[in-house]
This record gives C-alpha cells, sequence and structure tokens, in this order.
C-alpha cells in the first residue's frame, strides 16, 4: 500500500498542480483528499475538478460544508470567501455537479486500523486539534480512545504527529518521516493550499504499511496571490497568508 494524503487545498490549484506532479513523480496513482477542496482560495472550480478526477477518496471540510449550508462560526474573511466561493460555482457551467458533488462528501472513512476525517475523530468535520492540545490530557485521551490505531486529518493547516503520551512532532522533529508501530497516533497531514505552520511550500503526506512521509512542495505563491488580490471579495490577508505560511 502506498497512497498520497492531501487536505485544506482552498482553492489554490497552481499549489496543488504542484503537489499533484510531485505525487505522480513519487509514482503514486492513489490520493485522498481530506477536506476542505475550497474556500479562501481564488480557484474554486478547478480544484473540485481535480480533486474529483484524481482523488480515489475526498472527505467533507467544514468549508466545503460551509459551501452548501450556513457558514456558521466563520470569521468575516472566511464568510466573505465563502459567498464569494459560492458565486463562482454558481457561475460554473456544470455548477449543480459540483453542488452534487460536495453534498454526496462522506464526512469520515475508516479502512481496518486507519481512520480519515477532516477535524478529528470526535468531530470529523469541525473539531480542531492543535499542537498545545497536547496539554490537555482529558480531550486528547478522549480523542484517543475513539481510534483503532491511526488517524489522518487536517483542518489546522498545521502538520506533524500526535502520541498516546501527549507529545506532539512537527514534520522536522521526526526528519520527515515517521515510522508506525504498535502505539497508536494522530497525523495532520498539513494543508496543500494555505499552510500555516510558517512553512509557505504546500504540504501533504506518503502513507504506506511502515510509515508516513511528509513532503513539502514549492510552488508559485505569487500567482495564486495575485489572483486572491485581483477578487474584490477575497480579502488581500488571504495572499499574504499564503506568502507567510501562517
Amino acid at each position: 500500500m502506498k497512497r498520497a494524503l492531501v487536505s485544506d487545498i482552498h482553492g489554490n490549484v497552481v499549489a496543488f498542480k504542484a503537489v499533484l506532479d510531485d505525487i505522480r513523480q513519487q509514482g503514486i496513482t492513489e490520493i485522498y483528499s481530506l477536506g476542505d477542496i475550497i474556500g479562501y482560495g481564488p480557484n474554486p472550480v478547478e480544484c473540485l475538478e481535480l480533486v474529483k478526477r484524481k482523488c480515489k477518496i475526498s472527505i467533507l471540510g467544514n468549508h466545503d460544508q460551509a459551501a452548501l449550508f450556513d457558514p456558521d462560526g466563520f470569521n468575516p474573511t472566511a464568510f466573505r470567501a465563502i459567498l464569494w466561493t459560492r458565486d463562482q460555482i454558481d457561475n460554473a457551467s456544470n455548477s449543480n455537479q459540483w453542488w452534487d458533488y460536495l453534498g454526496e462528501l462522506p464526512r469520515s472513512l475508516s479502512e481496518g486500523k486507519f481512520l480519515f476525517v477532516h477535524g478529528s475523530p470526535r468531530d470529523p468535520t469541525n473539531e480542531y486539534v492543535f499542537p498545545e492540545d497536547v496539554y490537555n490530557q482529558r480531550k486528547m485521551d478522549n480523542l484517543f480512545d475513539r481510534i483503532e490505531q491511526f488517524s489522518f486529518q487536517g483542518h489546522t493547516h498545521v502538520p506533524g504527529v500526535f502520541t498516546p503520551s501527549l507529545e506532539f512532532f512537527g514534520p522536522e522533529e521526526c526528519d520527515y518521516e515517521y515510522r508506525l508501530g504498535d502505539e497508536k497516533a494522530m497525523f495532520n497531514v498539513g494543508s496543500v493550499g494555505q499552510p500555516r505552520d510558517g512553512d509557505s511550500r504546500a504540504c501533504y503526506v506518503i502513507l504506506t504499511d511502515e510509515s508516513v512521509v511528509f513532503r513539502r512542495v514549492e510552488y508559485d505563491i505569487e500567482a495564486t496571490a495575485s489572483r486572491i488580490y485581483d477578487a474584490a471579495d477575497l480579502d488581500n490577508m488571504l495572499g499574504d497568508r499564503i506568502r507567510e505560511g501562517r
């Protein structure tokens, strides 16, 4: 088994294409998307098209859900971006296809010892699991009690590994590879389209039976930022953010 796990593409088609090219170069043909195909970024329809065509599995993210329904709890910047994203999908020539596709996305997928979600094992779509949550033993114990052995998620845009011993390892702390053993672990696969760990390169992981490998991929950030700045209803902060990786 060898598959690529991507998440939080967020309408950044330039980053996604660069990641797809890197995945191809690794000889991988099986790709899972862990949600938030859209939201924030300037090319939502193009990203939907690529995910549908290239990904074997796609999980519902909170931004995907917000585009379908109401973006409750979103800050003003994210709220405006969702409304703009809805307009882009509505104005696409095959609009109904994309609304149907989003509406059929599952909230989680379980494959033996592997659980795939967007948010967390407890709330697959909306719950955040941040690195600092390792100081919240009750929360972490609850999350680990809900997985058979390994879970994979996105949502925070911060890649890394959580262990039951209340530790968090960023990719660089495990030399970009974590060996799978008997101990449970939760993996955040990072973000393709809007990294927030101080590294502006796109992030995804490669999952095999033996390990999880974190990959960072350079892409033309300025191309995406310019498209964001050109869209009046997308806050310029979203372009600044992908430059900074925060």
